[in-house]
């Protein structure tokens, strides 16, 4: 599925991932491929892309937002976000 994190001054991540694990307002939550469609608030926290099944994956440290899923493809609108080295 594709993913697309976007802060109003740039796009921050645009590429295919296997999933990704979001901080919703109600609790934390997982997209995977060919998820319903979803439309969600997200509370300030972070943001883990699993880039594939072999545990590829990346960290962005997000505040607040909202994320859109439809047609797999995830869309992550968030007020600012910065990439986390691990």
């Amino acid at each position: 599925m594709n993913l697309e994190i976007l802060t109003p001054e740039k796009k921050l991540y645009s590429g295919e991932v296997y999933g990704v694990q979001m901080p919703g307002i109600s609790g934390s939550f997982e997209v995977l491929e060919k998820h319903a469609p979803l439309v969600s608030a997200l509370k300030a926290g972070r943001v883990k892309v699993l880039k594939d099944k072999q545990n590829h994956f990346s960290y962005f440290e997000i505040q607040g937002g909202f994320v859109e899923v439809l047609n797999n493809r995830v869309t992550v609108l968030v007020e600012g976000a910065v990439p986390v080295e691990e």
